[in-house]
């Protein structure tokens, strides 16, 4: 038996999971509220709340797989990208926790992780894993990006964003709404009472598969600004059809170019990933394509939208396979390709 200890701690979550022979034991992760207050996360707060986390939720990560720790094949952990000192707050553990056990250490990609936690099983006769070649749509805060699967350890990037990503958008309009951080779950469900055809907003013309972002979130802001000097409660009395258009907006850029690339590349197996990819919006239009297009579609588990441990320990089981395994001088990276 393959056993995997998964760490993820690139951002402002501390998970820890098990997965053994690629079925899922246990998943926990400790969120951070503190960066609530300031509209966004705070490295600094970050990484000292990854310090007084990550101890307690390996342990409870280990309790729930009713495991001890001698019985860990591995260790994975999330080298980047992320933030730097998040980064070091994991990826120091899993030096200790791989020293003191004698065993071997397996860094991972955060972006290919995320691809690969849709191979994460639930139990060993889960076979409802993508096959190869597939297109992955990778969508966050910081990401968005069309990718091409060719193996477990073969990606290519086909198109991504040139300038913001779709969960900043989603995020930047929300605040300017006075909706909170983050403001992607709120847009999502204010959305399911407004009307998406209320309100047009700029779409790019952007050629190939890229994306761009940036001018959506300036369109949006100028006409909050316009609307606000005729009416002062605009935002107050219109918020449900405003998340509702925007939203619209957003998943229709992104749905036209994975439609464009799977058409070209001639492929049908088409999933979904990452942060964004929890929007309700977003799964139902996966939903809408795959009736229309007879995509074979792939929609992860909520619980492996957000940045968690399982995918971080999933794409360690396969390196281990692969007997892919890193030193004790390794450190992390702030940004990498998913190449």
């Amino acid at each position: 038996m393959i056993t995997i200890l998964g760490i993820e701690s690139s951002c402002d979550d501390t998970s820890a999971a098990v997965i053994r022979d690629g079925v899922i034991l246990s998943n926990v992760i400790a969120g951070q509220a503190v960066h609530e207050r300031y509209g966004g996360v705070v490295p600094e707060l970050a990484s000292r709340a990854h310090q007084q986390n990550i101890i307690p939720v390996v342990h409870d990560a280990l309790k729930q797989a009713a495991i001890t720790k001698e019985e860990v094949s591995a260790v994975a952990f999330t080298r980047g990208p992320g933030l730097l000192g998040s980064l070091l707050v994991g990826t120091s553990f899993a030096k200790g926790f791989s020293s003191a056990l004698d065993i071997p250490m397996i860094e991972i990609n955060h972006l290919q992780a995320h691809v690969l936690a849709h191979f994460i099983k639930e139990d060993a006769n889960d076979t409802n894993q993508p096959e190869f070649p597939f297109l992955c749509l990778l969508v966050s805060g910081g990401n968005s990006q069309i990718i091409l699967v060719k193996a477990y350890d073969d990606m290519e990037i086909v198109g991504q964003t040139i300038d913001d990503a779709a969960g900043e958008a989603f995020d930047k309009c929300a605040k300017v709404m006075g909706l909170g951080y983050p403001g992607g779950p709120v847009v999502d469900r204010l959305a399911k009472s407004g009307n998406p055809d209320r309100f047009q907003f700029s779409k790019p013309h952007i050629a190939g598969y890229d994306y761009s972002f940036s001018g959506l979130k300036t369109s949006f802001l100028y006409f909050l600004r316009d609307e606000l000097k005729k009416d002062a409660g605009f935002i107050e009395n219109n918020k449900e059809d405003l998340c509702a258009s925007l939203q619209k907006t957003i998943i229709d850029i992104l749905m036209d170019k994975l439609h464009r690339a799977a058409k070209d590349l001639q492929i049908r197996e088409v999933a979904v990933a990452g942060g964004v990819s929890a929007n309700s919006g977003l799964r139902a239009a996966f939903e809408e394509y795959s009736r229309r297009q007879g995509w074979k579609i792939h929609i992860p588990k909520f619980a492996y939208t957000t940045d968690n441990a399982a995918m971080v320990a999933i794409s360690g089981y396969y390196k281990y396979l692969d007997n892919q395994f890193c030193g004790p001088d390794v450190v992390p990276y702030a940004r990498v390709s998913i190449g």
